[in-house]
């Protein structure tokens, strides 16, 4: 029998105001409210965890992209798991984890098609549904099959390579068959972590004084086929310089630019992009929900079989999201970042 309260009321993070530059605590604003009586069909949810990612810091700045913006004073969303607390809706009783995109609270309320189920593994935090066996993982998964389209043998470079994604891609590259994996990361703690715990061959620090394409040259002296960008800025320039003739770039996020206020000024190596036959393509993992299912199957036997590694940096409780956003965007993460709302 289910004896967890029933919650009454919810703490969510509105957008205060648009950053100009880096995110502040001032951007946010902590509101609570007392929930609406739960109508037929819906379900309220207590969030166990609940996620940030820095795709959310372009969704704080007006403008047309693929994803409409946050609103000013109103609920910022994003991924979350947690368990069904009441229930109008048969599909979906107390009881059920489930994952959905009412992030940044500590409760959850809509209709249950809203809300999807979600694996529950002996011994794997729930938090995993939201990290490597979740988008993260999924977005390394069609980022190297789909966009870069990984063959065996390929060398392959991934930026900001010990982040949630970056960790994933460097291993599921590895399980495609790629011969080579070097990756860049932010500290040299964070790139001995690489080799010794995620089987990259080779990083380096981008923070250095050397620069990127001096310390890509190092790591990938016979150059790279596949190149997986997280930063963008010298990151792409450098890559653009090392790829072989017909060589793919997957552009999953520009971390250096997400906070400038000037814009910055673009690779200066493009004519490659001519004279090497190279391809860009950008993409967005709405685009591709359609793969999710093959991707659970392939995840699901890897990480069965022992072959998949993950971290996760899991700050407490929900009063913390505001900041852990702003630690995630600054890079003080290692893998997954994740808010355990009930801490």
């Amino acid at each position: 029998m289910n004896t967890t309260p029933i919650p009454e009321t919810t703490v969510e993070f509105h957008l205060a105001e648009r950053p100009e530059g880096w995110p502040t605590p001032d951007t946010f604003r902590r509101v609570e409210r007392t929930l609406p009586e739960l109508a037929e069909g819906e379900v309220r949810v207590l969030n166990r965890f609940v996620s940030v990612d820095p795709y959310m810091r372009g969704r704080m700045n007006l403008g047309e992209s693929y994803v409409a913006p946050f609103e000013l004073d109103a609920a910022l969303t994003g991924g979350a798991v947690g368990h069904v607390v009441a229930s109008n809706a048969p599909e979906l009783p107390v009881g059920t984890a489930v994952s959905h995109d009412q992030g940044w609270r500590s409760v959850a309320q809509g209709p249950a098609t809203t809300f999807r189920r979600a694996a529950e593994i002996p011994g794997v935090p729930l938090s995993t549904s939201l990290g490597i066996l979740g988008m993260t993982g999924l977005t390394a998964f069609v980022g190297l099959r789909d966009i870069a389209e990984i063959k065996p043998g390929d060398v392959v470079f991934i930026s900001g390579a010990a982040g949630a994604v970056g960790t994933a891609a460097g291993q599921i590259a590895r399980l495609m068959g790629a011969s080579r994996v070097v990756g860049s990361a932010g500290t040299d703690a964070k790139v001995a972590m690489l080799t010794e715990r995620y089987g990259y061959d080779a990083a380096f620090n981008y923070n250095d004084a050397a620069p990127v394409a001096e310390q890509l040259a190092e790591v990938a002296p016979d150059g790279i086929d596949v190149y997986f960008d997280n930063v963008g800025g010298e990151h792409l320039e450098a890559a653009i310089g090392a790829l072989h003739r017909g060589g793919r770039i997957a552009l999953c996020g520009a971390s250096s630019e997400y906070n400038v206020t000037t814009p910055k000024v673009g690779p200066r190596n493009m004519s490659r992009l001519i004279t090497q036959s190279l391809r860009l393509r950008g993409f967005t993992i709405g685009e591709h929900v359609a793969v999710a299912p093959e991707f659970a199957k392939a995840m699901g036997e890897w990480f069965a079989a022992g072959k998949i590694a993950y971290d996760e940096t899991v700050v407490e409780g929900i009063e913390n999201t505001p900041q852990a956003f702003i630690d995630l965007l600054a890079g003080k993460n290692v893998g997954k970042m994740v808010v355990r709302v009930d801490a």
